[in-house]
């Protein structure tokens, strides 16, 4: 974890794993406020790649919840697409990955947490989605609970060790061989960055289909 910060403002201290996702925050809404100004029926070479992305992004989501994918769909591209710009943006000099740090893959884990429970109430209402909990037993109760904890948990975990481990091996790899082995070493990172963000990304994608689907798992209600 980045114990180095910027500056501190009283009692709190802003890291530079803050800053950094801040700034990757107002990039990208920047960018895609300025890709969404000038669309065109017929589009250019900078629409086609938005498009494109937005599209793989769509089809992943409708394979996991058809019914209910342009629902969830701003919320897991949005967290797809900072994933792999977090990830990514350890490539550049002086810069590291906000998702080495603990504290920032556990508050996209907490976020998840939570959005799984507004949209699954948001869709099956109150009553009807705390109701999957007791189901197929009450006995599973405590189970259910327990498990909401720990898989949040795992994504924290998960992400903040492969990113810090993968920082940690190329950094390693770079002090014994230098600049003999970088493309390598940068084709590594991509890939494992990209990976990352998928697994997040998708777990997350599954844990908000399953909220709000559980209630067509149980037909008696």
């Amino acid at each position: 974890m980045e114990n180095a910060y910027s500056f501190a403002l009283g009692a709190v201290v802003i890291s530079l794993s803050v800053i950094t996702t801040w700034g990757i925050m107002l990039v990208l809404t920047l960018i895609a406020w300025l890709s969404t100004r000038s669309l065109k029926l017929f589009p250019g070479a900078r629409q086609t790649v938005f498009e494109s992305i937005v599209t793989a992004i769509d089809e992943a989501i409708l394979a996991v919840a058809p019914e209910h994918g342009r629902q969830i769909m701003p919320f897991i591209a949005s967290l797809w697409i900072f994933l792999t710009i977090a990830n990514l943006i350890g490539l550049i000099p002086g810069l590291h990955s906000p998702t080495r740090d603990l504290s920032v893959t556990a508050a996209l884990a907490v976020l998840v947490f939570f959005s799984v429970h507004w949209f699954g109430i948001k869709t099956q209402g109150l009553k009807r989605y705390l109701h999957h909990y007791l189901t197929p037993s009450p006995i599973l109760l405590p189970f259910h609970i327990i498990s909401e904890f720990t898989r949040t948990l795992a994504l924290a975990i998960r992400l903040f060790g492969n990113m810090m481990s993968l920082e940690m091996a190329a950094m390693l790899i770079l002090l014994v061989a230098g600049f003999l082995a970088p493309i390598p070493i940068l084709m590594l990172h991509i890939i494992e960055a990209l990976v990352q963000a998928y697994i997040f990304g998708m777990l997350a994608l599954i844990y908000l289909a399953g909220a709000i689907q559980s209630q067509q798992l149980n037909p008696q209600e």
